[in-house]
């Protein structure tokens, strides 16, 4: 079984601005010369981390991860203005632009691989192929399961830690409940509303319980960028037209790909990456038979490591 390549220092690393009054963090490793790999990360309001730059051999590819508005290293932390999806697809245009790189993989999960999809429609010529996890399509439909009829039904005990700040009569609407505790000027409720988002998305992505993993998340500054975020943009159907991912396939016709997506993630259902994958002629679906949804996980590791060495090997 492949696992993540030994740890890499950071070549360069950028601040750079992208309008609306927020500075993105990039950071490049591996070889300059490599082939280009931008890693867009989970969330909405996730960040970047080190084991993404691990994915890839350091002597094949140039690895470039950077965190999105308001996420991780990236400033203001956790602002909300000026951050919609089609912010965050010109700020991945603006890092291809500022690093003077032609055409890129794009590689990303879960929210990531949402992005990384709407930009490959958007500029498909700058993009030589795409690596996925657990793809997430942005649908209402993808949304009312993890925070309404769906995951719940799974991890219920989990969904009552999740909701337990919320009184039971806002509970129909747990995304407004959420946004306005996340966004009032009552820092104790905004705090133990963060910490909540956090663990419900940290406790559901795995198959195996990781507490190491969702303590990480449950750091105050992760957590807060990571629900205000998250929140902010699931009330907006993540700022799409319904199932625009989908209807907009056909532009992906000539760009190679992989799906890896996890069997028993119960965050971003299996059936998201087979309807990707029946209307994306050139894409290969790996179905992970024991995993979940994360990244952390050591068989999706395995399947993402063997990819990215399966593509640089390749004339993509």
């Amino acid at each position: 079984m492949y696992t993540y390549y030994p740890p890499i220092k950071v070549n360069e690393v950028y601040s750079i601005p992208v309008g609306g009054g927020h500075q993105l963090y990039v950071e490049e490793s591996g070889n300059p010369y490599g082939i280009p790999a931008v890693v867009i990360h989970s969330g909405p309001g996730g960040f970047s981390e080190n084991l993404h730059r691990r994915l890839f051999n350091p002597e094949q590819y140039r690895i470039i991860l950077f965190d999105q508005r308001g996420c991780g290293q990236s400033l203001p932390l956790a602002c909300l203005d000026n951050n919609t999806t089609q912010d965050l697809l010109d700020d991945v245009e603006t890092i291809r632009k500022s690093l003077n790189i032609d055409r890129w993989l794009l590689v990303g999960g879960g929210w990531g691989s949402l992005l990384a999809l709407l930009y490959a429609q958007k500029h498909p010529q700058r993009v030589r192929a795409l690596l996925l996890w657990s793809v997430f399509l942005g649908r209402k439909e993808d949304i009312q399961w993890f925070f309404g009829e769906g995951t719940r039904l799974i991890f219920p005990d989990y969904w009552g830690s999740f909701v337990a700040p919320i009184p039971e009569a806002e509970r129909e609407d747990i995304l407004t409940a959420y946004y306005t505790r996340l966004t009032g000027n009552d820092d104790l409720a905004r705090r133990v509303a963060a910490k909540a988002w956090a663990s419900w998305e940290g406790r559901a992505s795995t198959l195996e319980p990781q507490q190491k993993r969702i303590d990480h998340l449950i750091e105050p500054s992760h957590a807060n960028s990571l629900a205000r975020i998250s929140c902010h943009y699931f009330r907006q159907n993540c700022f799409l037209e319904d199932n625009e991912i989908l209807a907009k396939a056909s532009v992906l016709a000539d760009i190679p790909g992989t799906i890896i997506h996890g069997r028993y993630d119960m965050v971003c259902l299996l059936a998201n990456a087979w309807e990707l994958h029946k209307v994306w002629p050139k894409s290969n679906l790996k179905i992970i038979r024991d995993a979940g949804h994360s990244i952390t996980e050591p068989p999706i590791i395995d399947a993402m490591v063997h990819s990215s060495n399966e593509l640089a090997k390749g004339e993509f």
